[in-house]
Parts: structure tokens; C-alpha cells; sequence
């Protein structure tokens, strides 16, 4: 019984490592991050650099959210899941983060790892027990975590206003951190 429990933390480590490590390739992205194809456009991807590619989500009440419109707009993508102890540990931080600088042109989406979740009830009770206004969507079938490559939650990415990828950060973060990272960018 104690080999299996120490093979199984050697695998999640291993598995927590190669995500740090791979999290930021894309087998669809092959110029330097920030460089563009032949047409002069920003190569799409998930690197530094790179634009961020687009997803349209439906939101925890009902509406629709697409990336692609939130240009003008620093954004924060946040991938997570309620069960997720680290990313239990940011919310308040990212709650805070949000009611401060909503009115500056910034914008948090909570991208909910849905079809980790027991039910889509657990994932509002979660909203509504730790107060969370900013945008919750839904991504039900993992369109949004098998493109950005969410494998270790949570995992964020910060968007400048051109929509372009400016950071990623897995783990959780607090607001000193996110005030810094949005800070840097335009």
C-alpha cells in the first residue's frame, strides 16, 4: 500500500511538471511568439506574444461571452474548477482584483472546468457562496482547456487590450500579482 501511494505522488508530480514545463507549447503554433505569418498578423496561440485564440462560452446566467469582443479591454482568463483547493485560495483575491478595477477596462472571466465538476448547481452554489461577480463561464465540452492547454488549474492568462497574450501563470495568484501584470501592459 505504500508503494502504490508513493507511485501515485511520483506520477502527479511528474504529471504537475510536465505541464509547468509543456503548458506553454502549441503543436499549431511554429513562428516565435509575437511574430506574424506572411498576411502581417499575429500568429494565434497560447505563448507570450502570441494572440489569444478566440472561444465563445455561455456564462453560469445564461448569456454568451466571446473573447474576440473583449478587445479595448485587459482581460484576465482564468481556467478552474470548485474542487481545485488553489483555486479556492485565489478567488477572493480575484474577486477583489475584479470589484476594484471593473470600471478601468479590466476584465476577469472565470473559465469553469465544467466537465470536471459533480454538477453545474455545485459550480453556482460556489459563485454565490464566495461572492463571485465577475463572469463565470461554462466550458462544458473543454473546448477552452484543450486549446489553452489547462493542464494544472488553475491557470491563468493575462490579455492585453490588443488580445494579445501578455503573461501565464499557473497557480494560484493573489492581487499584488495581478495588479502587477496588469499594470505592465497597455
Amino acid at each position: 500500500m505504500k508503494h502504490k501511494n508513493a507511485l501515485a505522488v511520483i506520477v502527479l508530480l511528474g504529471l504537475l511538471a510536465w505541464g509547468i514545463v509543456d503548458g506553454g507549447r502549441s503543436p499549431s503554433t511554429t513562428m516565435a511568439p509575437g511574430s506574424t505569418n506572411a498576411q502581417g498578423n499575429l500568429t494565434i496561440g497560447i505563448e507570450k506574444g502570441n494572440l489569444a485564440p478566440d472561444f465563445e462560452l455561455q456564462t453560469l446566467t445564461g448569456g454568451q461571452v466571446k473573447l474576440s469582443e473583449l478587445r479595448g479591454k485587459k482581460v484576465i482568463v482564468n481556467l478552474w474548477a470548485t474542487w481545485c483547493p488553489p483555486c479556492r485560495a485565489e478567488i477572493p483575491d480575484m474577486q477583489s482584483f475584479y470589484e476594484e478595477n471593473k470600471d478601468k477596462g479590466i476584465v476577469v472571466l472565470g473559465i469553469n472546468l465544467t466537465q470536471t465538476e459533480t454538477s453545474a448547481e455545485d459550480v453556482s452554489a460556489f459563485a454565490q457562496a464566495y461572492g463571485i461577480t465577475f463572469p463565470i463561464l461554462l466550458d462544458v465540452d473543454k473546448q477552452v482547456s484543450n486549446v489553452y492547454k489547462a493542464i494544472s488549474i488553475p491557470t491563468s492568462f493575462i490579455i492585453d487590450s490588443h488580445g494579445v497574450i501578455q503573461n501565464k501563470f499557473i497557480g494560484p495568484m493573489n492581487q499584488e500579482m495581478m495588479e502587477n501584470m496588469l499594470s505592465a501592459i497597455e
